[in-house]
Formats: C-alpha cells, sequence, structure tokens
C-alpha cells in the first residue's frame, strides 16, 4: 500500500465516522437522500479517483477507488459509490465524459432491452428496466438496448421515465423505470460491443460487490467483539467462554479469507483481468456472508436483532449484497464450465496460477 492511498483511506474514514451515523443510514432506509455525505466526497475527490487527471478525473488506481468503496461497504455509506465507480469506469474506457454526480447502471436483460427509435436528430425510447440502484437519487442512468441494427449505450436521466420504488432487504433503492416512448433530447447514443460491455459491467459489478461486503464483514467483526467484551454473564464478560471464543474465532477466519480473496480480485482487475479471481472471491465472500452474519447475531443474542442496534445495518447488507452480481451458484457454474473448456494439463495452472514449465506465478 503507497502513501496515496494511505492518505485516501485517512482521509475517507474521517470522513465516515463523522457524517456516516447510525441515524444517517436510518433515515436514508426511509427515502431521504444523504446529500451531505455526497457532497463531502465530491468536494474532496473521492468520486472520480481512478479517472485520469487529463479524462477529468483525480488521478489513481482501480485499487484506490476499492478501498474507498470497502469503507462505504463498512460504514454502510447511503449512496451509490459503487454505481456510479462502475458508470464512470465504462464511461472512461468508451472515450466519453466522466461525472462526480450520482450515477447509476440499469444492467440488461437481453431478452427486455430497451428500444431505442431514431426520430430525426433525437431518440423515442421504450421498455422497462428493473431493480436499479439508487434510481430515484441518480442524476443520470447507464442504460443499455438496441437500434433497428445495433446494440447502443445511452446516459440518460431517471425521471424521464416512471419511477416506481422498491428496496433491496437492507432499504437500499433498487427503483423500476418504465419507458413508454419517451422523447430523449441532447442525449448520446453510443453505438457498443453489447457482449463486451455486458462483460465489464458483469465482472466489475461483482468486483463492487465483493468489496463492500469485505467492508462490512470487518465491521460486523468489530462490533462482534466489542459487544462480547462488554457484555456479561455469570460474572464474566462472556468473551472468557469456550464457545463465544469458538465463534469469535470463526467469524474472524471468515473475515480473514474474505480479505485474501478480496485483495486479489482486486489485483486481477486491476491489471485488466475479467477472470476467476473475480468468481472465486464472489463465491467465498458470498459464503462467509451468510456464515458471518449468523455468527455475530448469535453473539449478540436478541440485542443484535433490535432497531437500535447497529449490527442489523451491515448484515442485513451483506444478505442482500450476495444476491446481487451473482450468487454463488451463478458463478459456480460459470467457474465450472470455464474449468471445462481447459484440458487436464491447463488443470492445474488454472486454480493455482502456478506455470509448472517456467515454475512462476502467472494470470495467463
Amino acid at each position: 500500500m503507497n502513501d496515496i492511498t494511505k492518505i485516501l483511506i485517512g482521509s475517507t474514514t474521517k470522513i465516515m465516522n463523522d457524517i456516516c451515523t447510525k441515524e444517517l443510514v436510518n433515515d436514508a432506509e426511509q427515502g431521504h437522500w444523504a446529500a451531505e455525505l455526497w457532497d463531502v466526497l465530491t468536494d474532496s475527490g473521492m468520486i472520480k479517483v481512478s479517472i485520469p487527471e487529463e479524462k477529468g478525473g483525480t488521478g489513481g488506481s482501480y485499487t484506490d477507488a476499492l478501498n474507498i468503496l470497502r469503507l462505504a461497504g463498512k460504514y454502510s455509506a447511503p449512496i451509490p459509490l459503487a454505481e456510479t465507480f462502475l458508470g464512470n469506469w465504462l464511461l472512461n474506457d468508451l472515450g466519453q465524459q466522466v461525472s462526480d454526480e450520482p450515477l447509476t447502471v440499469a444492467f440488461p436483460n437481453i431478452n427486455k432491452l430497451l428500444n431505442f427509435k431514431k426520430n430525426g436528430d433525437d431518440w423515442i425510447l421504450s421498455g422497462k428496466v428493473s431493480s436499479v440502484p439508487w434510481a430515484r437519487f441518480a442524476k443520470q442512468m447507464i442504460v443499455i438496448g438496441k437500434t433497428e441494427s445495433e446494440h447502443v449505450l445511452a446516459l440518460i436521466k431517471p425521471e424521464h421515465g416512471k419511477i416506481k420504488f422498491s428496496q433491496n432487504l437492507a432499504g437500499e433503492a433498487r427503483d423500476s423505470i418504465i419507458f413508454d416512448n419517451i422523447l430523449i433530447t441532447d442525449c448520446p447514443v453510443i453505438p457498443i460491443k453489447y457482449d463486451w460491455v455486458v462483460n465489464q459491467l458483469w465482472y466489475g459489478g461483482a468486483l463492487t460487490r465483493i468489496v463492500l461486503m469485505t467492508g462490512a464483514l470487518e465491521r460486523v467483526l468489530e462490533l462482534t467483539k466489542v459487544y462480547s467484551s462488554e457484555r456479561s454473564q455469570f460474572g464474566r464478560p462472556i468473551h472468557r467462554f469456550q464457545a463465544i471464543q469458538h465463534q469469535l474465532a470463526l467469524l474472524a477466519g471468515e473475515y480473514a479469507a474474505a480479505g485474501v480473496a478480496t485483495d486479489y480480485a482486486i489485483q486481477a482487475y486491476q491489471e485488466g483481468h475479467l477472470s476467476k479471481e473475480i468468481a472465486m472471491a464472489k463465491i467465498r465472500i458470498n459464503e462467509a456472508a451468510g456464515h458471518a452474519a449468523t455468527i455475530a447475531h448469535q453473539v449478540h443474542g436478541a440485542f443484535g436483532f433490535t432497531y437500535e442496534h447497529i449490527l442489523h445495518q451491515n448484515t442485513r447488507r451483506l444478505w442482500s449484497w450476495r444476491d446481487e452480481f451473482g450468487t454463488e451458484t451463478e458463478w459456480g457454474a460459470q467457474l465450472a464450465n470455464q474449468i471445462m473448456e481447459t484440458d487436464w494439463i491447463g488443470l492445474w495452472p488454472l486454480l493455482t496460477q502456478i506455470n509448472e514449465d517456467k515454475g512462476v506465478l502467472t494470470n495467463e
């Protein structure tokens, strides 16, 4: 970790500690926009980290941005930071202008793509997108659709459509938007290679959820350690009991495994690989999320389920994020297909990254 990354982590931690309180998260779940948190992150240059300065960003690497996102997961930050990062990465790759305004991405359904119809210099848009993160608060939304001849990407304002509010288990906005032959003006519509764009969004989206969950796991472990040291039973703190120590060790193990898997996934993404590291990390961290939430609530007892305690803010997000951008089953099937396409000679290097001919680690 270089000095710049340490500074970013320190600054973001202070912002989250000061602003992203339990009350702010609870208010956001009731439909309030966390404007102060977003504005402070924007003014601090955090929103466009990893975008080159010559393209309107603040510089830095994907690793820097993902370390900021990990803290957003730890503090349950109720803002579309993951979606803005993901959208800006895609826009930057396509040579488009990036933004520090709240941005979201409507992941496409190949069987229900939006329809773009040319109308002079403008476009008529029809169709529906579902489960769009933070759509009601986003200033712009990346959508993917098709014209009569090709697949296209556009950056539009969500209010052009009819927004139907919905939430995930964590109370985060996951809205549907219907476009009923809406005229879209002053909207660049960019021809794309559909498979390439979907691949970027699928792997990049999974990586954001991996990082968010790892941050939440860190908070769950911290809260459980503190509670078990403060809660007394039979005259001594419950963390002195062997059964609780065993549970804490299991919880720490899940967090440690998640951290290692996340580091490998981030490294692979930083090096330009949309590969098995992300698939394996999503599988492992999804599993860790389920085990860790169960252990934490067992140690906290009934108190951990109360609205007044902060634990549920993290565990409900773990349960929600694990289902987004691929479940364990979906990523397991994708990884199995990749393995089946490899002959037996290439199986060991695929699983271990060890090239036996050269005796070195490889990402190939």
